[in-house]
């Protein structure tokens, strides 16, 4: 599945929130999680500073802050937990359909936000961007490889038995001999089920390396 990691200037979709960034421009604000409900978003955030007092505070003093609860903090770290019903951040992702994959980060007035979908949703996502005019760039983009999607359950199992016995280790402490031994198969079978595993690793491995050469 494609994942993408995009840098996006926060003055542009929430002001507010990136505001309070640019006053602690130092501080690393962590959004961990949101609810978006009908009329507002339940978030919590965690900003590691050198200032949690002052930033915490802040946030309780902002008017679209409507609640506000300090769950944590240290000399170094504040959690908190806010409601707000201004939640324009999160229409370009509403509207793509997309969700984040958490954290997404706040620092010095900009996102960083990385999304997981089909390459439809994705580009949908940066769409919606580019109509609301808000300034972005992609800092990645790769494709992630679930083993059940690319490998059969057999090319699984032998490529997870090969590295439990040790055989890509150097030097290698397990045969392929002794490896179909393991499996109940003859070394053959083995020889030819363990190359059919490697060759679609190794494919999709260069694909992926190929189309990222080629997105820079």
């Amino acid at each position: 599945m494609p994942q993408i990691t995009v840098k996006l200037n926060g003055m542009a979709v929430d002001g507010w929130l990136a505001e309070i960034s640019t006053e602690f421009p130092d501080s690393e604000l962590r959004i961990l999680a949101t609810q978006v409900r009908d009329v507002d978003a339940l978030v919590i955030l965690e900003a590691r500073t050198s200032s949690p007092g002052d930033l915490a505070a802040r946030f309780e003093s902002t008017p679209e802050v409507d609640s506000f609860e300090r769950l944590h903090s240290d000399d170094r770290m504040v959690l908190i937990r806010f409601s707000t019903s201004s939640t324009e951040s999160f229409d370009p992702l509403s509207r793509s359909k997309n969700i984040s994959v958490y954290p997404t980060t706040l620092r010095d007035g900009w996102f960083t936000v990385t999304l997981i979908a089909s390459h439809e949703r994705l580009s949908k996502y940066t769409d919606e961007l580019t109509a609301a005019e808000i300034p972005y760039r992609v800092l990645s983009l790769a494709q992630s490889y679930d083993s059940s999607e690319l490998l059969t359950d057999r090319q699984s199992e032998i490529i997870s038995r090969a590295i439990e016995c040790g055989y890509y280790e150097a030097p290698r402490s397990c045969t392929v001999t002794e490896l179909s031994a393991l499996l109940g198969i003859h070394k053959s079978a083995a020889s030819r089920l363990l190359h059919r595993a490697e060759s679609r690793i190794i494919r999709a491995f260069v694909d992926d390396g190929v189309s990222g050469d080629a997105r820079e």
